[in-house]
C-alpha cells in the first residue's frame, strides 16, 4: 500500500514504539510503504528527532547491507522522578501497613499503565547492559518483570517455590530466606533460560534480599551471569542485606507499626 509521508510517519512511529530493541532493516520500511530508501531515511530522521525531543527514546541507525534502525526506549529523569514521588505518596498511606513491616502493594502492581511506566524506567537504566532475559519470583514480581521485558524485548523467566509437571525438567536450589532465616527451595524450568544468558533480576519488594540472592545463585546454575538487580521497593532496616548491588525505584525508609506511620522515598536509581 502506498502511503503519503504523514501516513508513513504515523505508522513508522507506531511500529518502532511497538518493537523496541529490534533491528529493523530499511528494506522492511521501503517495502511496507512502497517508497525509496532515501525517503525512508528522511522519515526516520524526523521520527528520531520527535522521539528524542519528547524523551520517549532514541533511534539508532546502522549502515551496511545488514543495517537498519533500532528504537531504544529512554526516560526523562525529571518526569521519572515526578512519577516516583507520586508513587511514594501512595505507598505512605498507613492503611498499607502489614505485619512484619511489609506493605500492601497489589493495587500498585495491578495497575498495567503504571507498571509499563515503571518498566520503562528500569529498561532505560539497563539499556546498555546487553540483557538477554528478565527473571522474577512468582507471583507478585511478574507484572513489573513483564513490563521491563517488553521494553527490552527479551523473554521472562518465572522462578517458583513449587514444582509444576507442565514445565518439564527443572533446576532447583535451596536458599536461606533473609527475613525468616529458613531454608527454602526455588525452581526454574530448564527450558526457561538458555545457557550463557545475561539476566536482569526484577522483583516487587526486597527486605533482606534472601530471595534475590537465591535467584542470583540459580542464574549461575544455568552457566549465566547477572546483568543487574532491580526492585520496585526496598525496605531499609538494621540487618545487613544479602545483596550488595541493586537498583530500587522506591525505598521504605521508616516503619512505625505502633503509630501507623510509613516513610517512603526515592530509591537508589536516582542516586
Amino acid at each position: 500500500m502506498k502511503y503519503r509521508r504523514s501516513g508513513r510517519l504515523v505508522d513508522m512511529t507506531h511500529y518502532l514504539l511497538a518493537h523496541p530493541h529490534q533491528l529493523i532493516p530499511l528494506t522492511f520500511f521501503s517495502s511496507r510503504y512502497q517508497s525509496a530508501k532515501s525517503s525512508i531515511s528522511e522519515d526516520i530522521g524526523i521520527v528520531k528527532d520527535i522521539l528524542e525531543k519528547k524523551h520517549l527514546g532514541t533511534v539508532a541507525t546502522s549502515a551496511g547491507a545488514s543495517g537498519g534502525v533500532t528504537f531504544i526506549p529512554t526516560v526523562n529523569l525529571e518526569e521519572a522522578a515526578q512519577l516516583i514521588d507520586q508513587l511514594c505518596d501512595k505507598l505512605q498511606d498507613p492503611e498499607r501497613l502489614l505485619p512484619g513491616g511489609y506493605l500492601y502493594m497489589m493495587d500498585i502492581i495491578g495497575d498495567p499503565a503504571l507498571m509499563q511506566e515503571l518498566g520503562r524506567i528500569f529498561a532505560s537504566y539497563y539499556r546498555h547492559s546487553n540483557v538477554n532475559a528478565v527473571m522474577t519470583m512468582a507471583t507478585k514480581g511478574i507484572p513489573i518483570a513483564y513490563a521491563v521485558a517488553t521494553h527490552l524485548h527479551v523473554p521472562v523467566c518465572i522462578v517458583r517455590h513449587e514444582q509444576r509437571i507442565t514445565e518439564g525438567s527443572i533446576v532447583s536450589i535451596n536458599y536461606v530466606s533473609g527475613s525468616t532465616k529458613r531454608i527454602q527451595t526455588m525452581s526454574l524450568a530448564r527450558r526457561s533460560l538458555a545457557p550463557n544468558s545475561n539476566v536482569l533480576i526484577v522483583d516487587d519488594f526486597m527486605k533482606a534480599g534472601g530471595t534475590i540472592r537465591g535467584m542470583m545463585d540459580l542464574v549461575k546454575e544455568f552457566q549465566s551471569t547477572v546483568a543487574g538487580v532491580g526492585v520496585l521497593t526496598e525496605a531499609v532496616h538494621e540487618e545487613e542485606k544479602l545483596v550488595s548491588t541493586y537498583t530500587s525505584l522506591t525505598k521504605l525508609s521508616r516503619v512505625d507499626e505502633k503509630n501507623q506511620q510509613i516513610q517512603v522515598e526515592r530509591g537508589t536509581i536516582f542516586n
